[in-house]
Protein backbone atom coordinates (compact mmCIF):
# COMPACT_ATOMS: atom_id res chain seq x y z
CA UNK A 1 0.00 0.00 0.00
CA UNK A 2 3.12 2.40 0.05
CA UNK A 3 2.22 4.15 -3.52
CA UNK A 4 -1.96 4.64 -2.01
CA UNK A 5 -2.95 7.56 -1.20
CA UNK A 6 -6.22 8.10 1.08
CA UNK A 7 -8.13 11.28 1.78
CA UNK A 8 -9.91 10.88 5.32
CA UNK A 9 -12.36 14.14 6.14
CA UNK A 10 -13.61 14.93 9.32
CA UNK A 11 -9.75 13.27 10.93
CA UNK A 12 -9.46 15.27 13.96
CA UNK A 13 -10.73 12.81 16.35
CA UNK A 14 -13.27 9.75 16.24
CA UNK A 15 -14.29 7.28 13.73
CA UNK A 16 -12.35 9.92 11.15
CA UNK A 17 -9.14 10.16 12.72
CA UNK A 18 -9.44 6.04 14.16
CA UNK A 19 -9.74 5.30 9.95
CA UNK A 20 -7.19 7.59 9.06
CA UNK A 21 -4.17 6.15 11.71
CA UNK A 22 -5.32 2.37 10.67
CA UNK A 23 -4.87 3.34 7.51
CA UNK A 24 -1.73 4.42 7.91
CA UNK A 25 -0.51 1.14 9.70
CA UNK A 26 -1.89 -0.63 6.58
CA UNK A 27 0.60 1.58 4.69
CA UNK A 28 -1.43 4.04 3.29
CA UNK A 29 -0.04 7.44 2.42
CA UNK A 30 -3.03 9.33 4.55
CA UNK A 31 -4.71 13.18 4.29
CA UNK A 32 -6.58 13.92 6.92
CA UNK A 33 -9.08 16.84 7.21
CA UNK A 34 -10.78 19.40 9.94
CA UNK A 35 -12.38 22.88 9.85
CA UNK A 36 -9.21 24.10 11.32
CA UNK A 37 -6.50 21.85 9.84
CA UNK A 38 -3.23 21.22 11.05
CA UNK A 39 -3.42 20.69 15.29
CA UNK A 40 -0.30 20.19 17.65
CA UNK A 41 -0.78 17.16 18.56
CA UNK A 42 1.86 14.67 17.08
CA UNK A 43 -0.12 12.42 14.33
CA UNK A 44 1.24 9.67 11.58
CA UNK A 45 -0.75 11.53 8.94
CA UNK A 46 -0.92 15.49 7.63
CA UNK A 47 -3.79 17.18 8.72
CA UNK A 48 -5.47 19.55 5.74
CA UNK A 49 -7.64 22.54 6.47
CA UNK A 50 -11.65 21.40 4.85
CA UNK A 51 -15.01 23.17 5.19
CA UNK A 52 -16.98 20.32 3.39
CA UNK A 53 -19.69 23.18 3.41
CA UNK A 54 -17.60 25.53 0.88
CA UNK A 55 -16.80 24.57 -2.77
CA UNK A 56 -13.61 26.60 -2.82
CA UNK A 57 -12.59 25.08 0.46
CA UNK A 58 -13.27 21.39 -1.05
CA UNK A 59 -10.85 22.08 -3.81
CA UNK A 60 -8.19 24.12 -1.95
CA UNK A 61 -8.10 21.04 0.06
CA UNK A 62 -8.14 17.77 -3.19
CA UNK A 63 -5.79 20.62 -4.84
CA UNK A 64 -3.18 20.23 -2.09
CA UNK A 65 -3.30 16.57 -2.50
CA UNK A 66 -2.54 16.41 -5.98
CA UNK A 67 -0.08 18.81 -5.96
CA UNK A 68 1.99 16.72 -2.94
CA UNK A 69 0.95 13.07 -4.39
CA UNK A 70 -0.14 13.24 -7.51
CA UNK A 71 -3.43 10.64 -6.96
CA UNK A 72 -6.05 10.02 -4.76
CA UNK A 73 -6.61 6.32 -4.66
CA UNK A 74 -9.11 6.38 -1.79
CA UNK A 75 -11.47 9.05 -0.38
CA UNK A 76 -13.47 8.38 2.91
CA UNK A 77 -16.14 10.67 3.60
CA UNK A 78 -16.22 11.23 7.36
CA UNK A 79 -17.31 14.56 7.91
CA UNK A 80 -20.24 15.54 9.69
CA UNK A 81 -22.20 16.00 12.94
CA UNK A 82 -24.59 14.53 15.12
CA UNK A 83 -28.51 15.94 15.91
CA UNK A 84 -29.76 15.36 19.66
CA UNK A 85 -33.11 13.99 19.88
CA UNK A 86 -35.57 16.00 19.14
CA UNK A 87 -39.11 15.96 17.23
CA UNK A 88 -38.91 16.52 13.99
CA UNK A 89 -41.00 19.79 14.29
CA UNK A 90 -38.74 21.15 16.87
CA UNK A 91 -36.11 21.84 13.53
CA UNK A 92 -36.59 24.74 11.29
CA UNK A 93 -36.42 24.59 7.92
CA UNK A 94 -33.01 26.19 7.75
CA UNK A 95 -31.59 23.88 10.59
CA UNK A 96 -32.74 20.96 7.80
CA UNK A 97 -31.17 22.88 5.03
CA UNK A 98 -27.89 23.02 7.41
CA UNK A 99 -27.86 19.39 8.36
CA UNK A 100 -27.89 18.42 4.95
CA UNK A 101 -25.40 20.91 3.85
CA UNK A 102 -23.02 19.20 6.31
CA UNK A 103 -24.07 15.37 6.32
CA UNK A 104 -25.56 14.94 2.56
CA UNK A 105 -24.17 17.62 0.45
CA UNK A 106 -20.54 18.05 1.70
CA UNK A 107 -20.09 14.42 0.86
CA UNK A 108 -21.52 15.22 -2.28
CA UNK A 109 -18.75 17.79 -3.24
CA UNK A 110 -16.18 16.01 -1.93
CA UNK A 111 -17.14 12.92 -4.05
CA UNK A 112 -17.57 15.31 -7.45
CA UNK A 113 -14.03 16.78 -6.69
CA UNK A 114 -12.14 13.43 -6.12
CA UNK A 115 -13.80 11.52 -9.39
CA UNK A 116 -12.10 13.24 -12.32
CA UNK A 117 -8.65 12.67 -11.03
CA UNK A 118 -9.90 8.66 -10.26
CA UNK A 119 -10.88 8.48 -13.70
CA UNK A 120 -7.77 9.63 -15.27
CA UNK A 121 -6.52 7.00 -12.85
CA UNK A 122 -8.88 4.62 -14.34
CA UNK A 123 -9.42 3.15 -10.55
CA UNK A 124 -10.23 4.52 -6.99
CA UNK A 125 -12.72 3.79 -4.22
CA UNK A 126 -14.95 6.36 -2.40
CA UNK A 127 -16.31 5.46 1.23
CA UNK A 128 -19.09 7.17 2.66
CA UNK A 129 -19.76 6.61 6.33
CA UNK A 130 -23.36 6.24 6.65
CA UNK A 131 -25.53 4.40 9.91
CA UNK A 132 -27.87 1.65 10.56
CA UNK A 133 -30.03 5.20 10.49
CA UNK A 134 -29.42 4.87 6.87
CA UNK A 135 -32.29 1.89 6.66
CA UNK A 136 -33.48 1.89 9.73
CA UNK A 137 -35.93 4.45 11.37
CA UNK A 138 -35.01 6.30 14.74
CA UNK A 139 -37.83 8.26 16.03
CA UNK A 140 -36.84 11.91 17.56
CA UNK A 141 -34.20 11.36 14.70
CA UNK A 142 -36.31 12.07 11.36
CA UNK A 143 -33.67 14.68 9.81
CA UNK A 144 -30.09 13.41 10.69
CA UNK A 145 -32.02 9.84 9.27
CA UNK A 146 -32.89 11.26 6.12
CA UNK A 147 -29.09 12.40 5.52
CA UNK A 148 -28.27 8.82 6.19
CA UNK A 149 -30.77 7.17 3.79
CA UNK A 150 -29.85 9.82 1.44
CA UNK A 151 -26.04 8.88 1.79
CA UNK A 152 -27.27 5.65 1.10
CA UNK A 153 -28.93 5.90 -2.08
CA UNK A 154 -26.66 8.16 -3.63
CA UNK A 155 -24.03 5.64 -2.88
CA UNK A 156 -25.84 2.71 -4.19
CA UNK A 157 -26.39 4.53 -7.60
CA UNK A 158 -22.88 5.94 -7.79
CA UNK A 159 -21.28 2.50 -7.49
CA UNK A 160 -23.74 1.49 -10.81
CA UNK A 161 -22.37 4.44 -12.41
CA UNK A 162 -18.61 4.10 -11.99
CA UNK A 163 -17.72 0.62 -11.83
CA UNK A 164 -17.04 0.18 -14.82
CA UNK A 165 -14.50 3.10 -14.74
CA UNK A 166 -12.55 0.82 -12.02
CA UNK A 167 -14.07 3.13 -9.10
CA UNK A 168 -16.02 1.50 -6.65
CA UNK A 169 -18.73 3.37 -4.18
CA UNK A 170 -19.24 1.42 -0.37
CA UNK A 171 -21.27 2.44 2.43
CA UNK A 172 -20.17 1.94 6.09
CA UNK A 173 -23.02 1.77 8.41
CA UNK A 174 -21.96 1.61 12.28
CA UNK A 175 -24.66 1.73 14.94
CA UNK A 176 -23.85 3.52 18.14
CA UNK A 177 -19.90 4.57 18.72
CA UNK A 178 -18.76 6.29 21.81
CA UNK A 179 -17.03 9.15 20.28
CA UNK A 180 -16.59 12.72 21.01
CA UNK A 181 -19.34 13.19 18.08
CA UNK A 182 -21.98 12.51 19.99
CA UNK A 183 -21.25 15.10 23.17
CA UNK A 184 -21.06 17.67 20.47
CA UNK A 185 -24.64 17.16 19.04
CA UNK A 186 -26.80 20.17 17.19
CA UNK A 187 -29.90 20.72 19.25
CA UNK A 188 -33.28 21.94 17.82
CA UNK A 189 -33.32 25.44 17.22
CA UNK A 190 -37.39 25.38 17.60
CA UNK A 191 -37.67 23.36 20.35
CA UNK A 192 -41.41 23.03 21.55
CA UNK A 193 -42.54 22.28 25.89
CA UNK A 194 -44.60 19.35 24.47
CA UNK A 195 -41.55 17.47 23.95
CA UNK A 196 -38.93 18.57 26.49
CA UNK A 197 -40.22 15.17 28.55
CA UNK A 198 -39.51 12.45 25.72
CA UNK A 199 -36.05 14.67 24.63
CA UNK A 200 -34.78 14.18 28.44
CA UNK A 201 -35.75 10.78 28.34
CA UNK A 202 -34.04 9.92 24.78
CA UNK A 203 -31.18 12.04 25.27
CA UNK A 204 -30.95 9.89 28.31
CA UNK A 205 -31.29 6.86 26.58
CA UNK A 206 -28.42 7.47 24.63
CA UNK A 207 -25.83 8.10 26.60
CA UNK A 208 -26.58 5.00 28.52
CA UNK A 209 -26.45 3.03 25.21
CA UNK A 210 -22.73 4.55 24.29
CA UNK A 211 -21.26 3.70 27.65
CA UNK A 212 -21.29 -0.10 26.53
CA UNK A 213 -21.02 1.03 22.75
CA UNK A 214 -18.16 -0.01 20.67
CA UNK A 215 -15.14 2.30 20.16
CA UNK A 216 -14.50 4.08 16.50
CA UNK A 217 -11.70 1.61 16.20
CA UNK A 218 -14.22 -0.95 14.89
CA UNK A 219 -15.44 1.46 12.02
CA UNK A 220 -11.58 1.61 11.03
CA UNK A 221 -11.21 -1.86 10.70
CA UNK A 222 -14.42 -2.38 8.74
CA UNK A 223 -13.23 1.01 6.69
CA UNK A 224 -9.77 -1.02 5.70
CA UNK A 225 -11.65 -3.98 5.04
CA UNK A 226 -13.78 -2.32 2.60
CA UNK A 227 -10.39 -0.14 1.29
CA UNK A 228 -8.37 -3.23 0.49
CA UNK A 229 -11.04 -5.96 -0.58
CA UNK A 230 -10.68 -6.76 -4.51
CA UNK A 231 -14.58 -7.72 -4.43
CA UNK A 232 -15.79 -5.09 -2.24
CA UNK A 233 -19.28 -4.88 -1.32
CA UNK A 234 -22.20 -1.81 -1.54
CA UNK A 235 -22.58 -2.16 2.26
CA UNK A 236 -20.88 -3.12 5.30
CA UNK A 237 -22.21 -3.21 8.83
CA UNK A 238 -19.63 -1.39 11.04
CA UNK A 239 -19.81 -3.76 14.82
CA UNK A 240 -21.73 -6.42 15.95
CA UNK A 241 -24.82 -4.45 17.13
CA UNK A 242 -24.80 -3.12 13.53
CA UNK A 243 -24.67 -6.45 11.71
CA UNK A 244 -27.62 -7.40 13.99
CA UNK A 245 -29.70 -4.38 13.25
CA UNK A 246 -29.08 -5.44 9.40
CA UNK A 247 -30.11 -9.10 9.96
CA UNK A 248 -33.24 -8.32 11.36
CA UNK A 249 -33.85 -5.54 8.74
CA UNK A 250 -33.80 -8.06 6.49
CA UNK A 251 -35.59 -11.05 7.70
CA UNK A 252 -37.44 -10.49 10.38
CA UNK A 253 -41.05 -8.93 9.92
CA UNK A 254 -41.52 -4.89 9.49
CA UNK A 255 -43.98 -5.83 12.73
CA UNK A 256 -41.66 -6.79 15.11
CA UNK A 257 -38.72 -4.17 13.83
CA UNK A 258 -40.82 -1.43 14.66
CA UNK A 259 -42.11 -2.91 17.87
CA UNK A 260 -38.27 -3.37 18.75
CA UNK A 261 -37.28 0.10 18.30
CA UNK A 262 -40.13 1.66 20.22
CA UNK A 263 -39.31 -0.94 23.22
CA UNK A 264 -35.44 -0.33 22.89
CA UNK A 265 -36.50 3.86 23.54
CA UNK A 266 -38.49 3.16 25.96
CA UNK A 267 -41.26 4.38 23.74
CA UNK A 268 -44.83 3.71 24.17
CA UNK A 269 -46.58 1.25 22.10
Amino acid sequence: MDDKIALVTGASSGIGEASAERLVAEGYKVYGTSRRGAHLEQRSFEMLPLDVTSDDSVSAAVDAVMRRSGRIDLLVNNAGFGVAPAAAEESSLDQARSIFETNFFGLVRMTRAVIPYMRQQHGGRILNIGSVLGFLPMPYMALYSATKHAVAGYSASLDHELRTMGIRVCVIEPGYINTRFDANSMEPDNPLDLYREIRAALNKRVKEVLIGADGPEVVAETVLKAAVSRRPKLRYAAGGLASRLRLLHRFAPAALVDAGIRKDLRLES
